[in-house]
């Protein structure tokens, strides 16, 4: 086989996996957007913990 059709092949399969993750995270956050109880305070980051409430 020769060597331009394995990296021709190699980088093809690479850029499916590279679109085939970003549609799943794509997903995922459409989907985390959506849900009312991913909205809580309990979800929210705990690097502001100290601040005042506004």
């Amino acid at each position: 086989m020769p060597s331009g059709f394995f990296l021709a092949l190699l980088s093809l399969f690479t850029f499916a996996a590279v679109i085939a993750f970003a549609l799943i995270s794509r997903r995922a956050t459409l989907n985390r957007l959506e849900d009312p109880k991913s909205h809580r305070d309990e979800n929210k980051s705990t690097l502001a913990k100290d601040a005042p409430n506004e």
